[in-house]
């Protein structure tokens, strides 16, 4: 008598796509840059303008929120804020959770992309908090490990809080490639006539 071995059924494996995904960028504020070293302030927002380049190229949406109060927390780094294209929504918020906030909400919903790519501060705090409000909504949602910081020395605890609710860690090197998907072939001739000439001065990886 043969034997066949079942391994069940296969679990669909969850890849970035251009057109499921938007982009979130978490109260990255200069009240919240002035607590951690200066080098990492810059290198933070060098690299989120990055990303903000990538996923303009692909147009995807992003969203930003603010923490109030704007006038002591201040706003989104011009370097940072330059990039913004007409896609972009900025939304001021009070709770820590960006989903407890119905406006902020209702665009997302309104946008009809169930991906989230998330950056910004603070790890143990909001973006937390707002990761799992997202979760909780139904979304997937990835965030750009390079891409969040807090002024607390320890987000260990945080990081495997959102690990075990479901949140996948992803480096932006990872998701430029997740993205372009191919070496030049007939695929970025297809891509590039869709989206137009990718930026020549644009990094795969993040500034170290």
């Amino acid at each position: 008598m043969t034997r066949v071995c079942s391994a069940g059924p296969m679990k669909a494996v969850k890849r970035v796509v251009p057109n499921r995904c938007c982009g979130v960028i978490v109260d990255l504020q200069g009240f919240f840059l002035s607590q951690v070293d200066r080098r990492l302030g810059a290198r933070i927002k060098t690299n989120t303008a990055n990303l903000v380049r990538l996923l303009n190229y692909f147009r995807v949406p992003i969203v930003v929120t603010l923490e109030r109060p704007l006038d002591f927390k201040g706003s989104l780094p011009k370097e940072i804020g330059k990039h913004l294209d007409d896609r972009a929504r900025t939304f001021e918020k009070d709770f820590f959770d960006l989903c407890k906030d119905k406006t902020i909400k209702n665009h997302l919903a309104r946008l009809k992309r169930r991906q989230v790519i998330v950056a910004g501060c603070e790890t143990d705090v909001c973006v937390m908090q707002s990761c799992l409000g997202l979760l909780s909504l139904g979304y997937e949602v990835t965030v750009m490990e390079e891409l969040i910081f807090s002024s607390s020395s320890n987000v260990e605890a945080a990081m495997a809080r959102m690990k075990a609710a479901g949140v996948v860690f992803s480096t932006y090197k990872m998701l430029y490639y997740e993205l372009i998907e191919a070496v030049e072939s007939r695929h970025t001739d297809k891509f590039q006539k869709a989206f137009g000439p990718f930026p020549d001065d644009l990094p795969d990886s993040t500034l170290a």
